[in-house]
């Protein structure tokens, strides 16, 4: 599931990651999408994933 929400960023950042995104051939959001999750590895805190319902849960 995806969130939404605004997010509030100096005009020549957004500049630089709409570039960054365009030589990756990536939207910005998915560029954005990318930087966050890079740097959640790297921290080592990426989320740990809930177990799949299956069928019979749901």
């Amino acid at each position: 599931m995806k969130k939404s929400f605004a997010l509030r960023v100096d005009a020549e950042v957004y500049e630089a990651i709409e570039k960054w995104a365009a030589d990756e051939f990536r939207s910005t959001n998915g560029q954005i999408e990318w930087i966050l999750s890079d740097a959640l590895k790297r921290a080592k805190r990426t989320p740990k994933k809930s177990p799949q319902k299956t069928k019979e849960e749901q």
